[in-house]
């Protein structure tokens, strides 16, 4: 004799957005202003807990300001990432410039876009049999 239990949660109320392009500009850091001044007085801390946010490791930024080159290779790849995840428009190109000339600006902008577009990754449903 077997046994079946489904076990259903709750779904993550998903919110359409009506844009493809970033919710804040990249110089927006005054639109939140304690994230701005978190940034500004303790960025590499700041760039942790961005990332741990985001559901990657809390170090790998820490890897970009001791290890890193000319380029923020790391700042650059959650950009690109994150633009992936939401469906934003851009290009890599653009990802490089902002990452390299708007360093802090550009964690700032990553982090104004995940509180705006934050949906909570849930468990469905689960079945054993």
């Amino acid at each position: 004799m077997s046994s079946m239990m489904i076990i259903t949660q709750p779904q993550p109320v998903l919110y359409a957005q009506t844009s493809n392009d970033w919710s804040s500009g990249i110089c927006d850091c005054s639109d939140d202003m304690r994230e701005c001044c978190f940034a500004f007085w303790c960025l590499p801390c700041f760039m942790c807990q961005v990332s741990k946010r985001y559901g990657e490791c809390l170090c790998l930024p820490l890897l970009e300001i001791f290890c890193g080159g000319p380029i923020p290779a790391i700042t650059m790849s959650m950009r690109v990432s994150m633009r992936q995840r939401y469906g934003i428009e851009g290009n890599m190109c653009r990802d490089c410039v902002c990452s390299f000339f708007c360093f802090p600006c550009t964690w700032c902008q990553m982090s104004r876009e995940m509180k705006k577009r934050g949906v909570q990754v849930v468990l469905t449903s689960a079945i054993m049999t």
